[in-house]
């Protein structure tokens, strides 16, 4: 590759990460090509959330998803995850995105995978969470007026129902559980929910495994080799 090359592949990655939070990996040893993204800050759904908030613009990474099933050339992909949350609908169509690829998947939870974030979480082929992070679980909830009928709250336990069983078959904890961690009444204060670190997420059967960016790459390049053999 001449130096002009170079230039312009360092260019158009800057503004890849720039606009989508996407980068290609594959300067590694193994000659492996893995697509890495990021789910970071708020998921963002069909409104558009304040120009000082950090989004993930669902109808950035649904196209760059299918993009990367698409791609001959791309061996895997790792989803980095930091987020509060955002929109139920946004989230689990990334969710069901990343979980209906072919190449292997691994995700990484840093600082959190809040909320929504769970099943994004959990749809990969494995997951690894840090130490230090956190993963919040609560109930659906709807910001501004909610009209207070029995198809309202058929709706809400309709939402939840889907978020549930995602995260019980993409994962090894079991709906009761999951449930129960959902509804806890003593975790939260003044609120419903459970509050789990890194160890309890993986203790729990939420996260594969607690580990850190090069226990993530060790294990995609070996899911890659195997898929080769």
């Amino acid at each position: 590759m001449s130096k002009k090359e170079k230039l312009e592949k360092k260019k158009t990655e800057s503004e890849l990460i720039e606009e989508t939070g996407s980068v290609s990996l594959d300067a590694n040893g193994q000659k492996h090509n893995i697509e890495l993204i990021t789910i970071i800050g708020e998921v963002e759904g069909h409104e558009n959330l304040s120009g000082s908030s950090k989004t993930t613009k669902y109808e950035h990474l649904l196209p760059k998803l299918a993009q990367l099933e698409d791609a001959a050339d791309v061996d895997g992909v790792l989803v980095l995850l930091n987020t509060m949350g955002g929109d139920v609908e946004a989230g689990l169509a990334i969710a069901e995105m990343i979980a209906s690829l072919s190449k292997p998947t691994v995700s990484l939870v840093l600082g959190g995978s809040h909320s929504i974030g769970v099943p994004i979480a959990v749809s990969a082929d494995y997951s690894f969470i840090v130490k230090s992070a956190a993963m919040v679980i609560h109930p659906v909830r709807m910001s501004g007026m909610v009209i207070g009928t029995p198809a309202t709250f058929e709706y809400f336990k309709s939402i939840q129902d889907r978020i549930t069983g995602f995260v019980t078959e993409h994962s090894a904890i079991a709906k009761k559980e999951f449930e129960k961690l959902m509804m806890e009444t003593k975790v939260l204060t003044k609120d419903v929910g459970s509050v789990l670190d890194g160890k309890n997420a993986v203790k729990c059967g939420i996260i594969n495994e607690v580990g850190g960016l090069k226990e993530a790459m060790k294990k995609l390049h070996e899911m890659i080799d195997d898929l080769e053999k």
